[in-house]
């Protein structure tokens, strides 16, 4: 005896559907772990990955009144799939997309702090060829350019620049606000900065590195 699943075609086209929706995340979450395992390459994985969401995405849409929860459906069909899940309902667009969105942001920040950085060099060196000796003017100089230097990550903890600049900054806060640089400080400090700005322009990755 022959079961039937539906009474009419309208119930019939939501079944196929259902099928269909079961079929893209199962391959889905196929196609995420052969990713991760190195099974297929990033353009084959991107290219698959891109038409499993466009199926997705418009099957999805046909089925928002029957199947408001995407997570619902895979816990009623006890499908298991959290990386599919992850891929077509939280990100809408593959990991090799994700990773190069995060590595422009990354080096979109990175090359604002290096701008920071230039800046503050040349802001304090320049400050000292025009006689700001004082403590209270060299200081802040030096702080605004010792963090700039801690906030680019591509620079080691020891790098000469931020040794210096931690010294100078010790040595400042020994004394009074009013208290003046000698010119022999204020010479070694301008050294010291130099050979700094010179070390961290050499320590920046070189382009189409």
């Amino acid at each position: 005896m022959e079961v039937k699943l539906w009474n009419d075609k309208r119930e019939r086209e939501m079944y196929e559907n259902f099928a269909e929706l079961y079929a893209i995340i199962k391959a889905t979450e196929k196609l995420e772990k052969a990713y991760v395992r190195d099974i297929i390459s990033s353009s084959e994985y991107e290219t698959e990955c891109q038409k499993l969401i466009a199926h997705f995405k418009t099957l999805a849409f046909t089925l928002k009144d029957t199947v408001p929860s995407i997570e619902r459906f895979a816990d009623t069909y006890k499908m298991d799939c959290p990386a599919a899940i992850n891929r077509l309902v939280t990100s809408g667009v593959p990991a090799t997309v994700e990773h190069r969105a995060a590595a422009a942001a990354s080096a979109t920040t990175s090359a604002a702090i290096v701008a920071e950085c230039v800046q503050n060099f040349i802001t304090t060196m320049d400050s000292l060829k025009l006689n700001m000796v004082a403590v209270d003017q060299v200081h802040p100089l030096l702080s605004d350019l010792s963090a700039s230097l801690n906030k680019l990550g591509i620079l080691p903890p020891d790098f000469e620049g931020k040794m210096k600049m931690k010294e100078w900054i010790s040595r400042l806060s020994k004394m009074g606000a009013a208290d003046e640089l000698t010119e022999q400080q204020a010479r070694q400090l301008h050294f010291d900065l130099e050979s700094s700005y010179n070390s961290f322009m050499a320590a920046l990755p070189s382009a189409g590195t």
